[in-house]
């Protein structure tokens, strides 16, 4: 396994293996090779379930076993329909053959021919394909993002009363408090995690060029629109695509890769404002023993867990956005060229993987430094020349706004003498005074 690690071409199966190993039984060759076993399998217990003639006495024991056929399958079972891809030189028709085995072996030979009975290729792969993805992500995705929103809810609630100046244009602004700055990610997250999970996840059955011909032709007195419903719906847990041409149409699979691009964008736009408020001295990390920063410089206590994420969630996003792109167009009733764009599903998830793992690493090692956030407000009494002038607005107070305009737009630092002396002049009555002076930058933080 370690010498795979370190032979492997895309570090997702290389150097970041530990991360994304859950991801294999998923969208591994392996796993796309089980996930059509189990298509071909229930599609033959759908049949039998439907009354197919010369089906209807295989028995319920014999459909449990069958079902072994795949919760067993093996490397090794994976190993013998690669060696018979070997010779058809065709991947899905490897799987139909390596079943027809197992019923042999089962000794239901009588029933082989009905496996793969009227479909294609296409039938197999993409009800697989998009079975894999919906169990990847509550199996893996999900959890993953809980995890994370998780750990930004504690930091929030831990941060909640932490006032700190804001920064709109890189300038300072009227300030916030750190906690609220967080859960601004977290409802942008909850909000693109909800429309996720309203799309379907799709799937096509429906033969050669979608239309179930073969099927219709063949037992003309079985309701094969409802069978395929049924099939796609209730059995495999998917959403039917009809009408379809010889594939599904991706383009709700397109919907659900924007989604994961929408989710992987906020992430990456939080990475950047924690490295940026790192380099801020707002906060400092925790010192790992011996860990080393730079080869060159021992003081480096370098961002690189927001710097990994950033880097990964941007990989993912091209990925996703490519397939987004490509998967929803083909020539006429198909073209092969969805294909090998489909096998790749697997890795901008793995590079998400990745970037939230390096993410929820980063969170756990920062340390609030809040005597720097109090310095960069006492730096900034400027700010607070907008709550100013808003209760002068309120008192009628002619031209408030270029009253303070004068006072602070100058490229001196305005200190909180030169608020409390501008007050102390101010044409008005004591009482509005008083409630002017008490205004400062680590109190006026809104709701």
């Amino acid at each position: 396994m370690e010498l795979n690690k370190l032979t492997a071409i895309s570090p997702v199966d290389g150097r970041y293996r530990s991360k994304t190993d859950p991801l294999s039984r998923y969208f591994s060759e392996f796993g796309l090779i089980k996930y059509r076993v189990m298509v071909e399998v229930e599609y033959f217990i759908a049949l039998c379930i439907a009354g197919v003639p010369g089906l209807s006495d295989v028995t319920l024991e014999q459909r449990k076993e069958l079902r072994k056929i795949y919760t067993g399958f093996s490397i090794e079972d994976a190993e013998k329909v690669k060696d018979i891809e070997k010779v058809t030189n065709h991947d899905v028709k490897a799987v139909e053959y390596f079943v027809k085995e197992q019923f042999e072996q089962q000794g239901l030979s009588r029933y082989k021919e009905f496996i793969h009975f009227g479909l294609t290729s296409q039938d197999i792969n993409n009800t697989a394909a998009p079975l894999s993805l919906k169990d990847a992500m509550q199996i893996t995705y999900y959890p993953m993002l809980d995890q994370l929103t998780q750990e930004l809810e504690k930091l929030a609630t831990e941060w909640d009363q932490i006032p700190m100046l804001a920064r709109t244009h890189g300038q300072p602004a009227s300030p916030t408090r750190l906690g609220k700055e967080i859960r601004v990610f977290i409802e942008r997250l909850d909000v693109q995690l909800e429309q996720l999970e309203e799309i379907p996840v799709p799937a096509k059955f429906g033969g050669a060029t979608g239309n179930m011909n073969a099927h219709v032709v063949t037992y003309p007195e079985i309701d094969w629109f409802r069978f395929g419903e049924h099939f796609v719906g209730e059995v495999l847990g998917l959403k039917r695509s009809w009408p379809t041409t010889q594939i599904e149409h991706y383009d709700n699979l397109a919907a659900m890769f924007h989604a994961f691009e929408r989710i992987n964008t906020i992430l990456l736009d939080l990475a950047r404002d924690i490295w940026t408020y790192i380099s801020m001295d707002y906060f400092k990390q925790k010192i790992i023993k011996g860990e080393i920063g730079s080869s060159a410089m021992p003081h480096k206590v370098n961002p690189i867990d927001f710097e990994n994420a950033e880097g990964n969630l941007g990989l993912a996003n091209a990925l996703f956005s490519h397939m987004a792109d490509k998967l929803p167009v083909s020539r006429l009733q198909r073209d092969l060229s969805d294909s090998t764009v489909l096998r790749n599903l697997g890795v901008p998830l793995g590079h998400t993987l990745v970037a939230m793992h390096s993410m929820i690493k980063g969170l756990g090692k920062l340390i609030v430094n809040e005597s720097a956030i109090r310095a960069d407000l006492e730096r900034n009494w400027a700010v607070v020349a907008e709550a100013i002038q808003s209760v002068l607005r309120r008192e009628k107070y002619p031209k408030p706004y270029e009253a303070l305009l004068e006072l602070t737009r100058t490229n001196e630092a305005v200190t909180g003498d030169a608020i409390q002396k501008f007050i102390k002049n101010l044409n008005t009555t004591q009482e509005v005074k008083d409630e002017l002076s008490k205004i400062t930058p680590w109190n006026y933080t809104g709701l």
